[in-house]
């Protein structure tokens, strides 16, 4: 079996490297070519090119566009990247009979209300880039294509930067913290996210009436406050030395950006847990776990 991986040096594409390699022959790619195979989003020409050299049994899109802020003003790239190259994987999937993995978000939601988002929730994104996640969700429905579609939260990486590890850093020289409170999520960890691809991949192969989409993020919720908070917390019980004696609690409001953003980011993972019987953790422990590796403890 061939599995063609997109995005492999992001959060989640680094971690898939890991988790798809015994499924089968991994061909892992990113933005740049190499050998004349090209990752790279936004060149769909050439990325139509890859894939039917490759021919591939799987597709698994972990690339995309996420500048969330810069994608108000930057939409043609946001666009092509989020929403059309989307189209074509599900195009060549559909061709190949291949099975196409995508990663959407909580942000093609309105962020509106308090009660967890499920599959089935009207859809009304308030930001570009949701907009633009919605439009790769959609053209792969269309496609025809064999098809999983996660959409997830508040991803983060023990590798690269995450909320985490900013907050870490700016408590090492700051006495007060100001961190927002009516944003409401659960950190899902970018490993969590590649085992939960790996074993799903699994079973729809052998069924493919599981096929669809599905709500994928750890269990439990948090605010943006509560999440720094926790963080500081724990990094200071093992031993940190941080300046930060305060965290202050503010409104959205109060931190105007050039993308608006939802408040409600719960979603309910009920239908994936129940059709491939899954436990998922807390978000407390993939955090816990991921400030070790961080720290070293």
């Amino acid at each position: 079996m061939r599995i063609l991986l997109l995005g492999k040096n992001g959060q989640v594409g680094w971690e898939l490297q890991r988790s798809l390699a015994p499924l089968g022959e991994l061909i892992a790619l990113d933005r740049h070519s190499v050998d004349g195979l090209c990752g790279d989003l936004s060149d769909l020409e050439a990325l139509r090119a890859t894939i039917r050299q490759i021919k591939p049994d799987i597709i698994v899109n972990a690339a995309a566009y996420t500048a969330v802020d810069k994608a108000e003003s930057d939409v043609e790239l946001a666009d092509r990247v989020n929403g059309e190259a989307s189209r074509l994987l599900g195009e060549e999937a559909a061709l190949l009979g291949a099975l196409l993995v995508h990663y959407s978000t909580d942000y093609v939601f309105s962020g509106e209300g308090h009660r967890p988002w499920q599959e089935t929730d009207a859809v009304a994104p308030v930001n570009r880039y949701g907009a633009s996640k919605l439009a790769g969700e959609q053209a792969i429905t269309v496609s025809g294509c064999k098809h999983l579609i996660f959409r997830t939260s508040w991803v983060y990486g023990a590798r690269g930067n995450n909320f985490a590890k900013t907050m870490m850093r700016l408590a090492e020289d700051r006495e007060t913290l100001s961190v927002i409170a009516d944003q409401i999520g659960a950190p899902t960890g970018a490993d969590l996210i590649a085992d939960v691809t790996a074993l799903t991949i699994r079973q729809v192969l052998q069924r493919p009436e599981l096929s669809g989409l599905y709500h994928l993020a750890a269990a439990g919720e948090v605010s943006w406050h509560g999440y720094a908070s926790y963080v500081i917390e724990f990094a200071q019980a093992n031993g940190e030395q941080l300046a930060v004696t305060t965290i202050s609690a503010i409104d959205t409001t109060a931190y105007p950006t050039p993308a608006r953003r939802p408040l409600n980011s719960r979603l309910n993972t009920q239908k994936l847990r129940d059709n491939f019987s899954l436990h998922l953790p807390d978000w407390q422990s993939g955090v816990t776990r991921m400030l070790r590796e961080v720290l070293n403890k």
